[in-house]
């Protein structure tokens, strides 16, 4: 299994990208499966759950294993109702979100892609656009976050693409 971290700031487009490659392998016949750390993150918690999809989806996969897990609201860190989001083991898992590409995680990658998406202001622009103005404030205090952790973790200098 192979696995393409796009990494990013918020509202640099990285969903989006994620998705196209995606349809795009899956319309070439391979395997493919895409996990969003959206699905982990929340407002307070922008980052340290890591080990969650380390031990449900990255670990399992890479023994050959389905992996699992259940998806929060990044808005109120609440666990969806329903079921464990299943993985089947792909020929590409395409992690997808903020710190899909951080340091611990690259031994793991077969290759980090790395999306800029422009200015601060556009892409705080796209996210209140996306998630609504009442998100505004946490939005900018999350884009701050994040200029901190990406300059930390030195993601955007280890990605292998850089896409602007």
């Amino acid at each position: 299994m192979r696995v393409l971290a796009i990494d990013g700031p918020s509202g640099a487009g990285k969903s989006t990208l994620a998705t196209q490659v995606v349809d795009g392998l899956t319309a070439r016949g391979c395997r493919a499966a895409l996990v969003s750390t959206d699905a982990f993150a929340t407002w307070d918690d922008p980052v340290a759950w890591w080990p969650q999809l380390v031990d449900g989806v990255l670990r399992p996969l890479a023994a050959g294993v389905a992996g699992a897990y259940r998806q929060v609201d990044w808005t109120t860190g609440v666990p969806r109702p329903g079921e464990l989001v299943r993985v089947a083991v792909p020929d590409v898992l395409v992690l997808e979100g903020v710190s899909s590409g951080r340091t611990s995680a690259r031994p793991l990658l077969s290759h980090l892609c790395w999306l800029e998406g422009g200015s601060a202001a556009a892409r705080l622009a796209r996210t209140v656009a996306r998630d609504g103005a009442a998100a505004r404030a946490e939005l900018a205090r999350w884009q701050r976050f994040e200029r901190g952790w990406f300059a930390v973790d030195g993601t955007a200098g280890a990605a292998g693409t850089r896409l602007s």
